[in-house]
């Protein structure tokens, strides 16, 4: 006689449960001597564990959750689960609003609270010290909310257009950037302040086209809030107290591709401009 039993078997990570097939077979005559009959098949033991009901199917599309099978067993599955979940989601709910009321900076109960464009919100006086540290940024998403000024020195930004055309703009001129940074003294806001800097002559190439300069604009508003350049360790001679660029790429030759620093690179004004937005620039 065939006795069907149920095994949790997944196909996969949220797989139905899949019934399996045991045959339970006739005991062998335990005689000395074989009579040549074979005892009836025995009968299931009484305590046999009655075959569970039915599986549930749980399946998953790009729709959602799907649980599938007899409607009485899905109405008692939801009746059990339900209320724990809805139980959790209240538990949630509450850990979040207690979060809500705590400073991001400080963790503590708000004091003076003061909310950002961004919708996060901070004590006053924690907001006042990250900027004083990080500029007028979100601490938690980094969104400029004020005008950024940085340590560029003193110096100057002049461009020209040149009859000239850049690999992947056959089209149209060449917008050339020129800057100068002279000598100087470090102040508190140089790495080493009181002591000298050595500037720098640098020059850039732009499409003369409307993309290329509306990037011109952007770097002239950059430069007057002095955050094209900085003063730190160059990477390409390893000198120290010397001006060096301030993470808004520049293309310093007119080719070579992006790894010699030019043209054609048609990413390029893209990332540019990514780049002069992080700063606040847009």
């Amino acid at each position: 006689e065939d006795i069907m039993t149920w095994s949790a078997r997944p196909s996969c990570e949220m797989a139905s449960w899949r019934p399996v097939s045991h045959q339970l077979t006739a005991p062998r005559c335990t005689k000395k001597r074989y009579c040549g009959s074979v005892p009836p098949a025995a009968a299931p033991p009484p305590d046999m564990p009655a075959p569970p009901p039915p599986p549930l199917e749980l399946s998953v599309s790009a729709k959602g959750y799907r649980l599938s099978g007899p409607r009485e067993i899905v109405e008692e599955f939801l009746k059990r689960n339900l209320p724990t979940t809805a139980a959790g989601a209240s538990r949630d709910k509450q850990a979040a609003a207690d979060e809500e009321d705590l400073c991001p900076i400080c963790l503590d109960k708000f004091t003076n609270k003061k909310k950002l464009g961004c919708s996060h919100v901070f004590c006053s006086s924690c907001l006042d010290g990250a900027v004083k540290s990080m500029g007028p940024q979100c601490p938690v998403c980094k969104e400029i909310f004020g005008q950024v000024v940085g340590d560029q020195p003193k110096g100057t930004m002049t461009y020209d257009v040149i009859r000239a055309r850049l690999p992947g703009f056959s089209k149209c001129d060449t917008i050339v950037i020129n800057y100068s940074i002279p000598d100087g003294m470090q102040t508190e806001r140089h790495p080493n302040p009181g002591k000298r800097f050595s500037g720098t002559e640098r020059r850039a190439y732009l499409p003369n086209n409307r993309e290329g300069n509306e990037v011109l604009e952007l770097l002239k508003r950059a430069f007057a809030q002095k955050l094209i350049f900085t003063v730190g360790v160059s990477r390409t001679t390893g000198l120290s107290d010397t001006v060096i660029w301030n993470d808004i790429h520049h293309k310093t030759s007119q080719w070579g591709g992006p790894t010699g620093f030019g043209y054609p690179d048609h990413g390029y004004l893209l990332r540019v401009k990514e780049e002069l937005k992080a700063k606040g620039i847009k």
